[in-house]
């Protein structure tokens, strides 16, 4: 008995100790391979930044969450500022993804080699689309953790979940407001249904006493590094919110096609789910509010949300992810079935061959990085760029088949900007250009993006704000050039709108660098009310 207990631990620990290898390699292999420069490199910054002194929404305007950005200055501290524990950070997040599944799938008493089989495809799918830290899959991975939570929590009556949950949603949430607070009202939904059928004071006193550490942790950094909390309402709730009208055109209409049809394939994974889902629901309310129908509404509920997520997102696809994890609760409650071994095979087929196929389409040809139709095999060593990019493969989609004209484009723009030891302001998408020199980029905005970052023009709501946040910035830090390099996305110039064209003096410098040197003006110094 003792020997059979001892190799069924150590049967435990090899799966772990080699899920967590897979997950951590397959997106550390991964993060290296391909470069999208408006997201590649803005956690990249904005860590270093932090890491240096900046602060989120008092130093610069940001209207996607700390969290990462924090995560990653800490990752910079302790393992050093390079591209390698930049990928590490978003590695180890997919290990802590596939772990969290492979616990949760174990609760449910899932046989140990069905956990991992579905754990290690869920991670070849999460992370791996981008490769390095991204916030639609570190929000993603916050969410999920915090429905495993409240599946557990409801299944097992474990207070500890319930603390945790809190927790995992304001991370989340200060990730990426969507899906995090979307994912909020699900379990607060769900939380509440579940006092009806198993009220616990303890609960309510768990959940209470989480929120208000985490709270209370949360104004202590705002007073401590004095960040004014009108900043953070405006960058971080008001202007997003005036987005939201534009991300809902996206959303609608609602059509079978681009609603169901095109994520079918999640759909079918969480079939068995859905199915006790709809019976339950049709019998009576103790059925409705029972333990695993809950549970059923927290998965349909997660399905339904990364799907309006997608559909309003501008990034790439990337919720696949979710058919492994969905297939196992769809094994696991195939149990009930006469045919449970003939669902169980279904599953384990449907998610190998959907995993081998969304790998192929999109991870390995790079199609969120842009580059789906693009050689790979033309990509070129960063490191001679900086050696803080070392073994990275750099191919954009500006330059598909010359990345050396693009390496060589910005070697020459960094040498001219390093040579000005005048107060300047870098604008740009190849946002570690001040990592590698070294320096304040003075950055404004976390990403250079009109409209979707901060207000385009002054018929939009809060530009003035914006504008007097940009003015701001370049007084305070005594800013007297401004390098724009060029391609940017979702930028032209910076100054536009913001002050007339008579306050500053512009020139190209070479085909991708523009300059704009600050005058003395009136205008400048009278367009804000500086306290």
């Amino acid at each position: 008995m003792i020997i059979k207990t001892f190799i069924k631990k150590k049967s435990f620990f090899i799966y772990l100790l080699f899920l967590t290898l897979i997950s951590f390699s397959i997106n550390q292999y991964y993060a290296y391979i391909g470069v999208l420069p408006v997201d590649s490199f803005s956690t990249f910054n904005a860590g270093y930044d932090i890491l240096n002194g900046s602060i989120p929404f008092k130093d610069f305007w940001s209207i996607k969450g700390p969290v990462m950005d924090v995560l990653q200055a800490f990752f910079f501290k302790f393992f050093g500022v390079s591209w390698f524990s930049y990928a590490m950070h978003s590695s180890f997040f997919n290990s802590i993804f596939a772990l969290s599944t492979f616990f949760t799938l174990k609760k449910f008493n899932l046989e140990i080699k069905y956990c991992f089989f579905y754990s290690v495809l869920a991670s070849i799918l999460m992370y791996p689309t981008y490769g390095i830290p991204f916030t639609d899959h570190h929000v993603a991975i916050f969410s999920i953790l915090s429905v495993y939570c409240v599946c557990l929590a409801i299944k097992f009556n474990d207070l500890k979940y319930w603390f945790i949950i809190p927790i995992l949603l304001f991370l989340g949430f200060f990730t990426k407001q969507t899906p995090a607070a979307y994912f909020g009202i699900l379990i607060f939904f769900v939380s509440i249904l579940n006092l009806f059928f198993n009220f616990d004071k303890k609960i309510i006193i768990y959940v209470i006493l989480s929120s208000f550490l985490i709270i209370l942790c949360f104004f202590s950094l705002v007073l401590f590094y004095e960040i004014p909390i009108a900043n953070i309402i405006l960058q971080y709730f008001l202007f997003p919110m005036s987005l939201g009208e534009t991300r809902l055109e996206w959303l609608f209409p609602l059509e079978f096609k681009r609603f169901i049809l095109r994520y079918k394939l999640l759909y079918i994974a969480l079939a068995i789910p859905i199915f006790f889902l709809f019976k339950n629901t049709f019998k009576n309310f103790s059925s409705f509010i029972s333990k695993d129908n809950l549970i059923f509404i927290l998965l349909f509920g997660t399905l339904i949300i990364f799907v309006i997520h997608q559909l309003m997102t501008i990034n790439g696809l990337f919720i696949f992810f979710l058919i492994p994890i969905f297939s196992g609760f769809s094994h696991i409650y195939s149990k009930s079935f006469k045919n449970k071994n003939r669902y169980a095979y279904f599953f384990l087929v449907l998610t190998l061959i959907s995993t081998i196929y969304y790998h192929q389409k999109y991870i390995s040809k790079r199609d969120t990085l842009v580059l789906r139709n693009i050689d790979l095999k033309a990509s070129v060593n960063s490191s001679i760029i900086d050696n803080k990019l070392s073994n990275l493969k750099w191919i954009t989609h500006h330059y598909p088949t010359n990345p050396q004209e693009e390496i060589q484009n910005l070697k020459d723009s960094i040498k001219i900007i390093e040579q000005d030891n005048r107060a300047k302001m870098l604008v740009t998408d190849y946002q570690f250009i001040s990592v590698v020199l070294s320096i304040n980029d003075n950055a404004a905005a976390r990403i250079w993006w009109r409209h979707h970052i901060y207000p385009s023009g002054p018929e939009k709501k809060y530009f003035d704000e914006w504008r007097n946040f940009l003015i701001n910035k370049i007084i305070q830090n005594k800013i007297k050039v401004i390098y724009t390099i060029k391609p940017l996305e979702g930028e032209e110039n910076i100054l536009q709108n913001i002050i007339s064209d008579q306050c500053y003096n512009e020139n190209n410098l070479s085909k991708i660098l523009m300059i704009q040197e600050m005058m003395e003006c009136n205008e400048l110094i009278s367009s804000i009310n500086l306290k």
